[in-house]
């Protein structure tokens, strides 16, 4: 965002001082990405709070929206396909709405493999297979789970693979392999535990319950 800001500076001052306005368009797209990433910041914060409160925020879906149209106008599909995961996400997480979700997961996921963001990939097929899981297609919600998680592996998010372990523990139990359940529930709690993920711990130890 600093080197954004930089070059809508250079803009303006050729604008002012040399009378070269043709640079102006160039200078809208960098406001416009400037905008859009601090909305989807934004919503994301809010998301948080909703996860606290279990109350809708009022703007948060139609930040992400926002986020959305300004990364696709400025023609930033990396940018684009994260906004698109979140406002997946709302309609997935805020609202139980898995059949408006899954586009939107979907489109996120297809930008995310072409523009090479393994880390809203990863996101993306977590929330797809959760949506898998829900309408009960455990083999899909399995693979989906999987591959989100050997992306995850690769980026050494630790906690973000922990996560996705206590979904194919809850899927090991729906398909009667408790052994493996057991698995994924003891490296699921070293994982969380060694990055201090709480809240992971515990949904470790609610799935580990199950058994």
């Amino acid at each position: 965002m600093d080197e954004l800001m930089r070059q809508v500076d250079e803009l303006y001052e050729r604008a002012v001082f040399n009378g070269e306005y043709d640079g102006l368009p160039e200078a809208d797209r960098a406001l416009d990405a400037v905008e859009a990433r601090l909305l989807l910041q934004r919503g994301r914060i809010l998301h948080c709070r909703f996860l606290k409160s279990r109350v809708e925020p009022v703007e948060e879906l139609a930040y992400f929206e926002r986020a959305a149209n300004l990364f696709r106008g400025a023609g930033d599909e990396r940018g684009e396909a994260e906004a698109l995961f979140w406002i997946g996400c709302f309609h997935q997480v805020v609202r139980d709405d898995n059949p408006t979700a899954v586009p939107f997961l979907t489109k996120a996921a297809d930008l995310s493999r072409k523009t090479g963001d393994q880390l809203t990939l990863s996101y993306a097929l977590r929330h797809l297979g959760i949506a898998a899981q829900m309408a009960g297609d455990h083999a899909n919600a399995r693979d989906l789970l999987e591959e989100s998680t050997a992306l995850r592996r690769t980026l050494n998010f630790t906690a973000g693979v922990a996560a996705n372990l206590v979904g194919l523990i809850y899927l090991a139990i729906a398909q009667n392999r408790p052994d493996n359940a057991r698995t994924l529930a003891d490296e699921a709690a070293t994982l969380a535990e060694s990055v201090g993920a709480a809240q992971i711990v515990e949904q470790v130890e609610a799935a580990r319950s199950r058994l």
